[in-house]
């Protein structure tokens, strides 16, 4: 499904990541921990091609993707990985419906077809009645869900999510908690989790720690 090869990554001087190499199977939901700095986040944006590697490689599916051009990696990007960050990074000025519905408008899909998807999502994900709401007037955990309806818009096939409890309170960790492996059950995503919560990585079929720019082996 997801094959991580020898990926190094530099930012000038600074090595980040030095040769991880990590095999993730369909369907799986895999944690990624380690101490801030140790090159989780650079890790999850290279698997999910928001950054490029110094050297390595990243397959999905059997495809090499970093052997694309950009217009055609952010094309697969918007079509194979859904995102779900910390801070949810909806747009203040759309409502909970039109921040969902924005995949498939980079897609340049029907309106109708994919308001309806849209719509569908939000009611599935208990948000019927919030669709009509920006973001401001959404609760913290209300705002996360429209960012996993967003992320699931193109019915990808890899979430990736980085550290998406971070901003919640106990009881909304616990709801998104449920709702990964919901999503996992009635969709069969696959799911790479960037976290420092010790709980979320606990519901993990298994939970991955890297030390200093690598994969530490148990």
């Amino acid at each position: 499904m997801i094959g991580v090869q020898n990926i190094h990554k530099s930012f000038g001087e600074l090595e980040v990541l030095k040769g991880v190499n990590l095999e993730v199977k369909k369907g799986e939901i895999v944690a990624i921990v380690g101490k801030s700095g140790a090159g989780k986040t650079t890790l999850l944006q290279i698997i999910g091609t928001l950054d490029r590697p110094t050297s390595g490689k990243v397959l999905i599916d059997g495809t090499d993707v970093f052997e694309m051009r950009d217009k055609e990696l952010a094309a697969f990007r918007n079509k194979h990985v859904g995102f779900i960050f910390q801070f949810h990074q909806l747009l203040p000025e759309f409502t909970a419906l039109e921040n969902v519905c924005i995949p498939a408008m980079i897609a340049r899909e029907k309106e109708s077809d994919y308001t309806a998807r849209a719509e569908k999502l939000l009611r599935e994900l208990g948000l019927g009645d919030r669709m009509d709401h920006k973001p401001n007037e959404l609760s913290g955990g209300e705002k996360q869900r429209v960012a996993a309806a967003r992320a699931l818009m193109m019915n990808p096939t890899i979430i990736l999510a980085d550290e998406p409890t971070g901003s919640l309170d106990t009881q909304n960790k616990k709801e998104l908690s449920e709702l990964l492996l919901k999503l996992r059950k009635e969709y069969g995503q696959t799911i790479l989790l960037v976290t420092h919560d010790k709980e979320l990585a606990g519901m993990a079929d298994r939970v991955i720690e890297i030390v200093d720019g690598r994969i530490s082996l148990p």
